[in-house]
């Protein structure tokens, strides 16, 4: 939900360091090497340390008149013909010029001042500034017009580049592209790990994480802590903008850090966020953000796009599933009308916290029917049917049509990798349940443990055990090479077959096809496999072959 407080708009929470920020300007170490300087061999008496400071503008001073007059970051030029000679005038000239907080002092060594006043020089050594005399003449037109044309060049370099970052993030708007690919396109732009969260620090969408094996664990971990105490004060250089509009603040933006940008790694943010909170308005409804974060980590977790445990981990806690000590079971929802509607993964992840439960909820990624939900508590706290019926309920709730619903639902387990196959368990178990019939007497959910089916329970135990994996490659064979060259569905027969032995009206429904197809396309299996259908061993090893393919996402 989003946060209706009165937010600043435009607000940059935590903004970037000076440090951090592209500086335009050249500093005084890059002046000092500029060819109209360093002809008159330039040197550093005092404030070394100072000399990567940038210098807003170059000026010749020679009246302390003159020096009072800076604003601020000027490196003066003097020959010293209009200083004073005592050593009393000098030193509060040199707190004059110190108090203007000038970038620096270079002074032209000559008849009017042959050395450099040990007073002025005491007073920029107190400070800290750079104090730089020339052995030789200098023209400081030449100096002049050098540092002005670097820094106006530098700034219109800088223009261009915002004007670029514009013209990206309004193209991305009016394309109406979503969050993430937004918050991915801000991550290259910035070359850095950039974050979208919600008002209660959970994850939605993160891009430009460290892309080895332990993609991002190191920048995701902890991450609701770290965000939190970045909000309250600097730390870390977090770069953070507001997402908002009319008033409602939906979450931020984060840039972790990297390298300065020459628009400014805050002005890449902030209109990154003024593309996010367009599309956010044009959403169809407030949960889109959600569901598009859950359907992409189900996808990777279910897809297996990970390279480490860690990396994954990191994800689904940052999006606000606790994993560390917790239980964890997978579940799918199926509706009878098959047909699942947009907030039906919303409801579940709030059935389920209602509960009790953490919970991630998203469309399978190849069975658009079927919603897989990701269901998290602490230890010790049991994960009753109870807990599953309401989240079914919830699902089926969302159409007023829609009689009951079926949830199958895996093996408890702990940590990422119980979580995958827990899933898939369910997935698996989910496809072979059938669908309540449309009696309108009542809504109660059918819930099903993978408890119930123990073959199912022995493949996954068994996992990709190379045995198992040839097994069935042996067995189906003959069916997968058919289908490959036909583009058939024997497999697929074959599988319904199986999930209702004994049954082959229902086999031939979930086949959707003709009892009179559905038998012909049997013939053809024991015909292809050399195999009796009837046999009970052979129905066994089929099965076990089936649910092994079904596991690997073959």
């Amino acid at each position: 939900m989003p946060d209706r407080r009165d937010p600043e708009p435009g607000r940059t929470v935590r903004p970037e360091s000076r440090s951090s920020a592209v500086s335009v300007l050249p500093t005084v170490r890059e002046i000092l090497r500029m060819e109209p300087v360093a002809r008159a061999l330039p040197e550093v008496l005092t404030g070394r340390e100072r000399l990567d400071a940038p210098v807003r503008w170059v000026h010749v001073a020679e009246t302390e008149e003159a020096a009072r007059l800076g604003s601020g970051g000027e490196l003066l030029l003097a020959t010293g013909v209009g200083w004073p000679s005592d050593e009393a005038a000098l030193r509060r000239l040199g707190r004059v010029l110190v108090e203007s907080d000038v970038a620096g002092l270079v002074l032209e060594l000559g008849p009017p001042m042959p050395a450099a006043p040990a007073a002025l020089v005491g007073e920029f050594q107190t400070a800290g500034l750079p104090f730089v005399v020339l052995h030789r003449e200098a023209r400081f037109v030449a100096i002049t017009e050098a540092v002005h044309a670097r820094i106006i060049a530098e700034q219109m370099g800088a223009l261009r580049a915002r004007d670029d970052i514009h013209a990206l993030f309004t193209d991305l708007s009016l394309r109406g592209s979503p969050a993430d690919f937004i918050v991915e396109q801000a991550a290259r732009v910035l070359d850095s790990p950039v974050v979208l969260e919600d008002t209660s620090h959970r994850v939605i969408a993160a891009a430009g994480l460290d892309a080895g094996h332990r993609e991002g664990e190191a920048e995701l971990a902890d991450w609701e802590q770290r965000s939190r105490a970045a909000h309250r004060g600097p730390g870390d250089g977090w770069t953070i903008v507001p997402v908002e509009a009319r008033g409602m603040r939906w979450g931020h933006l984060v840039a972790l850090p990297g390298d300065a940008h020459p628009a400014g790694r805050s002005n890449v943010l902030e209109q990154a966020a003024v593309a996010l909170a367009l599309s956010r308005l044009s959403d169809r409804d407030g949960d889109e953000w959600t569901r598009r974060s859950h359907d992409a980590l189900l996808s990777a977790l279910l897809g297996r796009r990970f390279a480490g445990e860690g990396g994954v981990t990191a994800r689904f806690e940052a999006a606000g599933f606790p994993l560390a000590d917790r239980t964890v079971a997978g579940a799918a929802v199926r509706l009878r009308s098959g047909t699942l509607p947009a907030p039906a993964a919303v409801r579940a992840v709030e059935a389920a916290r209602a509960g009790g439960a953490d919970a991630v909820a998203g469309r399978h990624p190849e069975q658009a029917g079927t919603l897989v939900v990701a269901v998290s508590a602490r230890q010790g706290r049991s994960l009753a049917d109870g807990l599953f019926e309401a989240i079914a309920e919830a699902v089926a709730a969302v159409r007023l049509d829609e009689p009951a619903a079926v949830v199958a639902v895996g093996s408890e387990a702990r940590g990422i990798t119980g979580l995958l196959s827990s899933l898939e368990e369910a997935v698996e178990l989910a496809s072979g349940t059938a669908a309540p019939p449309d009696t309108r007497l009542g809504r109660r959910p059918v819930v099903q443990r993978v408890q119930h089916r123990p073959l199912l329970r022995l493949v996954n135990a068994l996992g990709s055990d190379p045995r198992l994996l040839e097994h069935t490659e042996q067995l189906l064979r003959p069916l997968i090479e058919h289908d490959l060259a036909t583009g058939g569905d024997l497999v697929e027969v074959l599988r319904a077959y199986l999930t209702h032995p004994g049954n082959r009206t229902r086999a031939a429904a979930a086949s959707h096809l003709s009892r009179s197809v559905f038998y012909q396309r049997i013939a053809l299996i024991e015909d292809l496999l050399g195999m009796d259908l009837d046999d009970g061993e052979t129905v066994a090893a089929l099965h076990a072959a089936v649910l092994a393919r079904g596991r690997t996402g073959a």
